[in-house]
C-alpha cells in the first residue's frame, strides 16, 4: 500500500468544496484526518468557551461525515507543530494537506512545519479555500494593500471568478493502521460546573449538514428582503451563517455561487443579494487587513489612538458584560449574547459603541469579551469590526459617530419584540417608552411592575453627557 497522506483540518470542518481533501483523494493513497487541539501557539487567541462548545459538536458531526465515507477523524492535542510532524514520521506519511489560516500564529506554524517535514521528505501542501480570494491577491494600482473597503470591493470583483465548489467525495481510502487518537470527551469542551450551554442548544445544531440547510433557507426565506431588514433584530431577517462559515463547516464559494444563482433566477432577490455579496466580502476585507497588518487584534490600526485616555471602569464593564446597563437596547444584546452565544450585527455596533464611546473602555477588552462569549469568534472579522466602531481601523467610522442607545433601539426594534425577549421585566411598559423607562411616569412604571434601581438598573452613565466627554476626549487627542 502507498504511503499515506495526513488530512490535517483546521478552519475548514467540511467535506464538500474542501481543496485540501480533494488533492489527498486525487493522491489515491490512504487518508488520515486529523484535528489538533492546539491551546498553546494561539496565547492569547486560544478558543474562546463559546467557540470551545460548538467545536465539541462540530467535531462530533464531522467524525460522523467521515465515517460514512468509510474514514475516520484523529483526535490530538497539544502544539499543532509538533504533533502533525510527529504524527506524520509516525506514520510515515508521504505528505502533509492543510487549509490555510491566517492568524499571526498560524502562518508561522505553518512555515516552521513545511521546514520541520521537508527536512524529513514529506511533502507539506498547502490549500486555499478559507477566503473567496488570498489576501495577496487583491492589490491597489500600487501593487500594495487597501485599507478602505469601497475601493476593495471594486478590486475584487474585477479579479476572477470565484471558483465553483467541488462537490464532496463519495468514499476516502482508509490506512492499514490507525494512530491512535484521543476521545473527544477527554477535551472536556463543554462546560460542567454550571453548564450555562442551555441557550446554546437551543439555538444551534453545529455541522455541515445544518450549515447547507442553514444557507438553502436563508436563500429562499431571507435575501429577498435582506437589504430591508438586516437591521432588524426584532425579525429573523439574517442569514446567522457566521458560526458555520467561522469554522468552515460551509466554504465562502459554496455561499457565494448558491447566493449568486438563486439571485439570478429570482429578480426580487436581486438587491438582497448584492447587500449580502458585500457582506461576504466585508469578511474578506478583514481577513485582508489581518494578513497584511497581523497586529490587527491587540493594536490601534490608526497609532494617533494609541494616546487616547481611556478608563478604567471594572463596574461598568461588568454591568455591560451582564446586560445591566439600563439601556434597554444594550442589555437586550449582551443578555442574547451570554444565552445564545450570538447577537445581531445591528445589535453588536450597538453594544461596542456604548462599551467604547458611552463607557470609554478600550476596544480590546470588548474584543476579548465577544471573543470569549461567542460562537461565531474569528479573529479578523471581530477585530476590523471592534477598530471600525472605535475609530481607530482601517475604514473606519468616525470617532464621532456615537450610537445614541435609545433612539437605535427605537429605530431598529420599534414595537420593542427585540427588547422584551431578552429583558422580560420591562414587557409590560409600552412601546413608546420602552427604550427609555427612566423617563416613564412613575405610574406607568408601576403599572408595568418595574421599579428602576431595583427591578431594573437605572442608566449606569448619561448619555447625553457621556457623549460630550467622548467628543471631548478625541478632540484632545486629535490636539
Amino acid at each position: 500500500m502507498s504511503q499515506p497522506t495526513v488530512l490535517w483540518f483546521r478552519h475548514d470542518l467540511r467535506l464538500r468544496d474542501n481543496r485540501a481533501l480533494v488533492a489527498a483523494v486525487a493522491d489515491a493513497g490512504p487518508i488520515i484526518p486529523v484535528y489538533v487541539l492546539d491551546d498553546d501557539t494561539p496565547d492569547n487567541w486560544r478558543l474562546g468557551a463559546a467557540s470551545r462548545w460548538w467545536l465539541q459538536h462540530s467535531l462530533a458531526s464531522l467524525a460522523r461525515d467521515l465515517e460514512a465515507l468509510g474514514s475516520r477523524l484523529i483526535l490530538k492535542r497539544g502544539n499543532s507543530c509538533d504533533v502533525i510532524a510527529a504524527l506524520a514520521q509516525e506514520v510515515d506519511a508521504s505528505a502533509v494537506h492543510a487549509s490555510r489560516a491566517y492568524q499571526p500564529w498560524a502562518g508561522r506554524a505553518e512555515a516552521e512545519l513545511k521546514t520541520r517535514l521537508e527536512t524529513s521528505g514529506i511533502a507539506f501542501r498547502r490549500f486555499a479555500g478559507t477566503l473567496l480570494f488570498e489576501p495577496e491577491a487583491v492589490t491597489t494600482k500600487a501593487g500594495g494593500p487597501f485599507k478602505v473597503y469601497s475601493p476593495f470591493w471594486r478590486a475584487s470583483g474585477a479579479i476572477a471568478d470565484v471558483g465553483k465548489p467541488a462537490p464532496r467525495p463519495r468514499s476516502m481510502p482508509a490506512p492499514a493502521r490507525w494512530p491512535k487518537s484521543d476521545r473527544l470527551a477527554e477535551w472536556q469542551l463543554l462546560p460542567k460546573h454550571p453548564d450555562w450551554a442551555g441557550g446554546l442548544r437551543d439555538t444551534w445544531t453545529p455541522g455541515e449538514a445544518s450549515a447547507e440547510a442553514r444557507l438553502q433557507e436563508f436563500l429562499a426565506d431571507g435575501l429577498a428582503d435582506y437589504t430591508e431588514q438586516r437591521n432588524r433584530p426584532d425579525r429573523p431577517a439574517t442569514s446567522r451563517l457566521s458560526p458555520h462559515l467561522a469554522f468552515g463547516e460551509i466554504s465562502p464559494a459554496t455561499m457565494w455561487h448558491a447566493a449568486q444563482g438563486f439571485g439570478h433566477a429570482h429578480a426580487s432577490a436581486r438587491k438582497g443579494l448584492e447587500t449580502f455579496s458585500k457582506e461576504i466580502v466585508w469578511r474578506e476585507f478583514s481577513y485582508h487587513l489581518l494578513a497584511h497588518w497581523p497586529t490587527l487584534p491587540e493594536k490601534n490600526f490608526r497609532a494617533e489612538f494609541d494616546t487616547f485616555p481611556w478608563l478604567d471602569a471594572p463596574a461598568h464593564l461588568s454591568a455591560w458584560q451582564r446586560g445591566q446597563t439600563g439601556y434597554p437596547i444594550v442589555d437586550a444584546g449582551m443578555r442574547e449574547l451570554w444565552h445564545t452565544g450570538y447577537m445581531h450585527n445591528r445589535v453588536r455596533m450597538i453594544t461596542a459603541s456604548f462599551l467604547i464611546k458611552d463607557l470609554m473602555i478600550p476596544w480590546q477588552t470588548g474584543a476579548a469579551w465577544f471573543w470569549d462569549t461567542l460562537v461565531d469568534a474569528d479573529l479578523a472579522s471581530n477585530s476590523a469590526s471592534w477598530q471600525w466602531v472605535a475609530g481607530s481601523g482601517a475604514d473606519a467610522a468616525p470617532y464621532f459617530r456615537v450610537f445614541n442607545p435609545s433612539l437605535q433601539g427605537a429605530k431598529f426594534d420599534p414595537a420593542g419584540a427585540y427588547v422584551r425577549r431578552w429583558v422580560p421585566e420591562l414587557a409590560e411598559l409600552p412601546d413608546d417608552i420602552l427604550h427609555t423607562p427612566w423617563e416613564a411616569p412613575e405610574m406607568v412604571l408601576r403599572a408595568a411592575g418595574v421599579t428602576l434601581g431595583d427591578t431594573y438598573p437605572r442608566p449606569i452613565v448619561d448619555h447625553a453627557e457621556a457623549r460630550t466627554r467622548a467628543l471631548a476626549a478625541f478632540k484632545g487627542l486629535r490636539g
